[in-house]
C-alpha cells in the first residue's frame, strides 16, 4: 500500500459561487416543468436540520443511540425574481400590475449550479447541480431604505422548507447533487438539456429516479411532459407530435414522424401513443386521444 500525501497537484479542490438558477413549478402529477430562469441568484444556503441524536439508557449504560429523521431546508437570498415565483410567495395578481399578498403559498423545484475549482485550473476544473424539490417559502422581511451616498440594491430572502419525495430503493429525498468532475459528460449533457431546456423543449425538472436513471449507464428514463407532449390546436384541429430524443410517436398504431399532423375531420379519433426506442423507457402519461 502506499503512503498517504496530502494537497497533490491537481487535488486542492474548492467550491464557490451560484448562478443558472432555475424555478420550476409541479403540476397536478408532481412533475416540476415550465422551467423558468431566476436572474440575481446571490446565496443558496442550505440548513439542514433533526438528525439529533436520541440516547437510551438501561442496565446501567448508555444501551442505544436512535438517530431522528433528517430535514432539509435552505436560505434563498437574490436581488430579484422571476414572475413565476409570486405564488411561491404567497402573492396573487389579479390584475397586471396589481398584486395582492398573503395568499396560499405554491410548491416549487429549484436548480442551481456551483463552481468546482482547484490548483490547476482555476473554477473552471468543474461544477456541481443543485437540484432541490419540494420547497415552500416562508414570509420574510424586506426592508426598504433611503438613497444616501452609498445606495444598495434591495435584496429579498426567503427561507425555505422542503418536503422529500421517493426514490427507488432509497429513503425520500428533497435534494439531489450532480458532480460534473465525477460523472459521463453525455449523460450530464443529457440531463442539462433537461433542466435547461432546448429549442422546441421547454426546460423541467426530473424527478430524482429519472436522474439517477440517467447516470446508470443503462436506459434513459424519458417522461413526457409540456412541450413534450403532443398537443392539439382546437381551431385547426391539428395534432403536433414534438421531437423527443427516444420516442417514436404513433397515431392509431401506424409511425408517424415528429411535426403537425394532417388536420382531423369532423367525428375523426386521433389516437396518440408514444414508444420508446432502444436505450430508453417511458415514466407517465404514454398515450393520449384528441377528437373532432
Amino acid at each position: 500500500m502506499t503512503a498517504l500525501t496530502w494537497d497533490s497537484v491537481g487535488e486542492r479542490l474548492y467550491e464557490t459561487g451560484v448562478d443558472h438558477g432555475v424555478l420550476y413549478r409541479p403540476d397536478e402529477s408532481g412533475d416540476y416543468g415550465s422551467g423558468v430562469a431566476w436572474n440575481g441568484l446571490v446565496t443558496v444556503t442550505e440548513k439542514p436540520t433533526g438528525a439529533d441524536s436520541n440516547p437510551l439508557y438501561a442496565d446501567n449504560i448508555k444501551y442505544l443511540n436512535l438517530i431522528a429523521a433528517e430535514q432539509f431546508g435552505a436560505t434563498i437570498e437574490a436581488y430579484t425574481y422571476p414572475d413565476e415565483f409570486a405564488e411561491c410567495d404567497g402573492t396573487a395578481t389579479p390584475h397586471a400590475g396589481v398584486v395582492v399578498g398573503q395568499q396560499n403559498r405554491k410548491i416549487f423545484g429549484l436548480c442551481f449550479r456551483t463552481q468546482v475549482g482547484n490548483d490547476i485550473d482555476g473554477t473552471d476544473h468543474g461544477h456541481k447541480l443543485h437540484l432541490i424539490y419540494g420547497c415552500q417559502a416562508s414570509p420574510s422581511e424586506k426592508a426598504y431604505g433611503s438613497i444616501n451616498d452609498k445606495p444598495e440594491a434591495i435584496a429579498f430572502s426567503w427561507d425555505v422548507s422542503t418536503t422529500p419525495i421517493g426514490v427507488s430503493g432509497l429513503k425520500p429525498t428533497a435534494q439531489l447533487v450532480i458532480d460534473s468532475t465525477k460523472v459521463d459528460a453525455a449523460e450530464l449533457a443529457t440531463l442539462e438539456t433537461t433542466l435547461y431546456g432546448s429549442g422546441g423543449v421547454a426546460a423541467r425538472l426530473p424527478l430524482p429516479d429519472e436522474v439517477i436513471g440517467i447516470f446508470s449507464g443503462g436506459t434513459t428514463v424519458v417522461r413526457l411532459v409540456g412541450a413534450t407532449a403532443p398537443s392539439y390546436d382546437a381551431a385547426t384541429h391539428v395534432v403536433t407530435l414534438p421531437a423527443v430524443a427516444g420516442v417514436q410517436w404513433k397515431i392509431n398504431d401506424v409511425n408517424k414522424p415528429a411535426g403537425a399532423q394532417p388536420a382531423l375531420i369532423a367525428g375523426q379519433t386521433s389516437l396518440v401513443t408514444a414508444e420508446p426506442t432502444a436505450g430508453h423507457e417511458l415514466a407517465g402519461d404514454d398515450d393520449w386521444t384528441f377528437d373532432f
